[in-house]
């Protein structure tokens, strides 16, 4: 089976490129995982962006990791050999990276300890759409979301540059065995058709 995943931050484009692919036909092929969120059928369920404490945030990754056990049975179930995420663990593992160096949790080791225990899905390739903080507001504008703009602390730059830090500095290696990176600040469209080709080539 191969895995890949689709990363980025909030508006970064990976829906629309999930979307995209299953227009373009990629279902005959893979087995297609929405993101975590998606997952919960009462949206007052899924934990905060921001938790209030460490106890908080593994408390977060446990519910995550119920998802993702759902995602892994789903997918051997599917007998597919390839799968597709929308998010993967380690979006739960740069979100704990960036609260530890926010607040001091120093959690993360204790979730990656926590995942040689869990049946999860490791991916093989991650594509991770980077985008500047700017972009991503307007984004969110154009997507009617922007009254509580200075509330979204998913688009904190603080925030952002601590989980972008995860994927792409190479201080913290993500679980991914491989991490592709797209400049991802053009039209939605245009990063669909990146992925897009990208993922062609690796199911080849």
């Amino acid at each position: 089976m191969k895995i890949i995943a689709v990363e980025g931050p909030s508006y970064a484009g990976k829906s629309t490129a999930i979307g995209h692919l299953r227009a373009r036909g990629i279902e005959a092929k893979a087995f297609v995982s929405d993101c975590y969120v998606k997952h919960f059928v009462c949206r007052d369920r899924i934990p905060p962006a921001r938790t209030g404490s460490a106890v908080e945030q593994l408390a977060a990754f446990v519910t995550f990791m119920g998802i993702e056990n759902d995602r892994l049975s789903k997918a051997l179930a599917s007998a597919k050999s390839v799968v597709i995420l929308d998010r993967s663990v380690d979006t739960l593992l740069a979100h704990a990276h960036a609260l530890d160096a926010l607040f001091g949790y120093a959690v993360h080791h204790q979730l990656r300890d926590r995942l040689r225990e869990l049946p999860f899905l490791r991916p093989d390739h991650t594509l991770y759409l980077d985008v500047p903080a700017e972009v991503l507001i307007l984004r969110r504008k154009a997507a009617g979301h922007a009254a509580a703009e200075s509330d979204y602390f998913l688009h904190e730059p603080a925030f952002l540059d601590h989980a972008r830090d995860y994927f792409v500095s190479g201080a913290q290696q993500p679980v991914s065995r491989e991490v592709t990176v797209i400049p991802a600040d053009a039209d939605l469209p245009e990063i669909a058709q990146a992925v897009e080709s990208l993922v062609t080539l690796w199911t080849r």
